[in-house]
């Protein structure tokens, strides 16, 4: 059965190493999330009863992490409805370990009460404020101190905002595991897609990733993931920890 196993996953690597290397098809993935974006096509989803504004390959990726790294905590910026951290909570509580920290800049109270009212609320915890609060991060990281991290960047999306997030949560993230930086795929996108937003093409969290990156060589992109994911928000987002 071993060995039934290793020839199927071997199978899965090859084809996503070809996906990879498939240009058409990458163009055709970047192509339906442009045209899908149009019509909100992220806000359609929901995990136990919240909003989760996130594709459904990004949640299965991040599926994926949490089983293998069993992180001791996650920690998410951007909380909005709450789908995502509920989420997260979810797979720790099958798990039976982990908490997640959810961080926003205003939490709304109908999204607080939603949020604090869920079965899965008993593994979260949330921290209203910037998360580019000197204050804020001092707190974070005292929460963080000697455990198996996880980050999740998904706030304000501008290139500066994005670039101090990583430099002040990513250090948290434990080796082998990973920091994500969502919504890179602005930079991939229309250069009218976000007309009323202070991010675009040029300004946004794939060029703070690319910035980033040139500063530490702690960090590598898991082209894997993306090859495998193909439609994604996180294309040069997901980040691993190799050293």
């Amino acid at each position: 059965m071993t060995d039934v196993i290793k020839a199927f996953e071997a199978e899965c690597q090859a084809g996503i190493a070809a996906q990879g290397q498939d240009e058409q098809l990458k163009d055709l993935a970047q192509d339906f999330y442009n045209q899908s974006a149009k019509h909100k096509y992220t806000y359609h989803f929901s995990w136990m009863g919240r909003p989760i504004i996130q594709l459904p390959q990004d949640m299965l990726a991040m599926q994926e992490i949490i089983w293998r790294i069993k992180p001791d905590l996650v920690i998410e910026c951007g909380i909005a409805h709450g789908g995502s951290i509920l989420y997260y909570a979810s797979l720790l509580e099958l798990q039976g370990h982990g908490e997640v920290l959810g961080i926003d800049l205003d939490i709304r109270p109908h999204n607080r009460e939603a949020i604090e009212s869920h079965p899965m609320f008993k593994r979260v915890s949330m921290i209203q404020g910037s998360s580019i609060d000197p204050a804020v991060v001092e707190q974070v990281r005292a929460l963080a101190e000697g455990k198996r991290v996880i980050v999740v960047l998904d706030s304000n999306h501008t290139h500066e905002h994005v670039l101090a997030e990583l430099r002040a949560y990513a250090p948290l993230v434990s080796q082998g595991s990973y920091c994500v930086v969502m919504d890179t795929v602005v930079e991939d996108m229309p250069a009218d897609a976000f007309p009323d937003r202070p991010w675009g093409v040029g300004d946004n969290p794939k060029t703070a990733v690319w910035a980033y990156l040139k500063e530490t060589s702690d960090f590598e992109i898991d082209q894997q993931m993306q090859d495998k994911l193909l439609i994604t928000v996180a294309r040069d987002g997901y980040l691993r920890r190799v050293r």
